[in-house]
């Protein structure tokens, strides 16, 4: 046997227990109740924070399907989905969170800093759609500290704390 296929071998168990814990910790007593939407939600928040974008967006979904009518699930699947560049869903999520709660600050906040985003995001959509001119224009550097064509990822919302007993 090869020196290096030894330590590859012997490696792989000391890899595999530091995985095998934070996956048994991810999923352990945190989050141990998947028929609560607090649950699920708090979940996926964590997912988000790692950047797991995917898993975020089925934590949140299980969350809607427990509790449809949760304004601050309705905003993190915007965020989700904004930030997995589903902009179209993004919109639909945020306007049917403020449809749920008109009043929340966050939602609001995430949803003028969308639109503001969205609308540019549209206009550079239907430039690209048009036929180009004879003359190509000029390529100009966009200013300093100037958005690059996605958005600034949001903080999807922790559940709120449950109630005391």
């Amino acid at each position: 046997m090869r020196p290096w296929t030894r330590l590859r071998a012997a490696a792989l168990p000391a890899l595999a227990l530091p995985l095998l814990l934070a996956v048994s910790t991810a999923c352990g007593h945190h989050y141990g109740h998947p028929e609560q939407p607090a649950s699920q939600l708090a979940f996926g928040v964590s997912m988000a924070q790692h950047g797991l974008w995917g898993e975020a967006l089925f934590r949140f979904h299980q969350a809607e399907r427990l509790d449809p009518n949760n304004p601050r699930i309705q905003n993190n699947l915007g965020v989700a989905y904004e930030a997995a560049g589903d902009y179209d869903r993004a919109l639909d999520h945020y306007k049917q969170g403020l449809k749920l709660d008109p009043n929340s600050k966050e939602l609001r906040t995430n949803y003028a800093h969308f639109v503001e985003f969205y609308q540019g995001f549209k206009s550079n959509e239907k430039a690209a759609a048009k036929p180009a001119e004879h003359k190509p224009p000029e390529k100009t550097p966009p200013p300093a500290g100037a958005p690059l064509g996605t958005p600034e990822p949001r903080t999807p919302q922790p559940p709120p704390p449950p109630p005391p007993v």
